[in-house]
């Protein structure tokens, strides 16, 4: 395990998620102030718009305009150059839960995981979809059967799609074709077929990852926000752990790299996921810590 030292970059935020490296800032969500955030260079705080029903994973179309999921009501949403929100997708139909995070293609096309069942609710687990988002706003379903599809990027030639799936115990990954759609799945880094278990308790347990947020770097391996271990992980193709970073005490959610050179970590830290208790305090920040290899691909 590496034992480097982390550094914060904001706090005092209720459930930080989706961090993005983007035009030489950081941005990020926090989900119980439904705020976008953006971390200016002088390390001061930014918000840039609040999401109503809940904002997750965030991306940048070609002409520059930003996309969010919103979760509850199960959306992208696009943010005009006048400030305004407006609907971009509605992408209700075809998910089984909230929508969640998201990756956008350099030609605008996005890709939204979403839970597939009602996590906060305590229903039983069911595999969810990646939804695809054409620049239009169209949708349609891309991938079924993945648990809870989390984290996404997408390689630097654009024609590799990575997942998590964070109650999987694996990453997957699928070749994009060249309309968006996307091939069959196969195993980025396994540990384990977890089987048809519905009590996500119980699936947790078995996981030897619970892989969350996702970041590639430019030797083709991915960090993965471990969120039951209270660690990022570097995974190698087949799944071997190439790096470690403890998050300890705090949990981690979320990863990205970025920074001027590309080799800056960024952590989405919490103490846990209960909606109720994050709600209801401020005790998520970002932290950040230098790696060996830079960012590579989308976002």
């Amino acid at each position: 395990m590496s034992d480097r030292q982390l550094t914060e970059v904001a706090s005092g935020f209720t459930y930080t998620e989706g961090p993005r490296w983007h035009e030489g800032r950081l941005w990020f969500v926090d989900f119980y102030t439904h705020s976008v955030n953006v971390v200016n260079s002088d390390s001061s705080v930014e918000e840039v718009c609040t999401v109503e029903h809940q904002p997750s994973g965030l991306g940048w179309l070609p002409d520059g305009r930003m996309l969010v999921v919103s979760m509850k009501d199960r959306k992208v949403l696009r943010l005009e150059p006048d400030g305004t929100l407006v609907e971009h997708a509605d992408i209700y139909e075809h998910c089984g839960g909230h929508a969640n995070d998201m990756v956008v293609a350099d030609n605008g096309r996005a890709y939204v995981g979403e839970f597939g069942f009602d996590l906060m609710g305590g229903a039983d687990h069911e595999n969810g979809v990646v939804v695809l988002v054409d620049p239009d706003g169209s949708s349609q379903v891309a991938a079924r059967g993945l648990s809870f599809p989390n984290g996404m990027c997408i390689s630097p030639d654009g024609k590799t799609l990575f997942v998590n799936e964070l109650f999987g115990n694996r990453v997957s990954q699928f070749d994009i074709e060249q309309d968006g759609t996307l091939g069959a799945r196969r195993d980025f880094a396994s540990f384990g077929d977890l089987g048809d278990e519905p009590n996500v308790e119980k699936r947790l347990t078995a996981c030897t990852i619970a892989p969350d947020g996702q970041a590639l770097d430019a030797e083709g391996a991915v960090w993965v926000a471990d969120c039951a271990n209270q660690r990022a992980l570097r995974l190698g193709e087949g799944g071997t752990i190439l790096d470690e970073v403890s998050t300890a005490p705090l949990s981690v959610f979320a990863v990205a790299l970025g920074g001027h050179d590309g080799r800056t970590l960024f952590l989405s830290l919490a103490p846990d996921f209960d909606e109720a208790k994050r709600s209801a305090a401020r005790e998520a920040k970002i932290m950040s810590t230098i790696v060996d290899v830079p960012h590579a691909g989308r976002p």
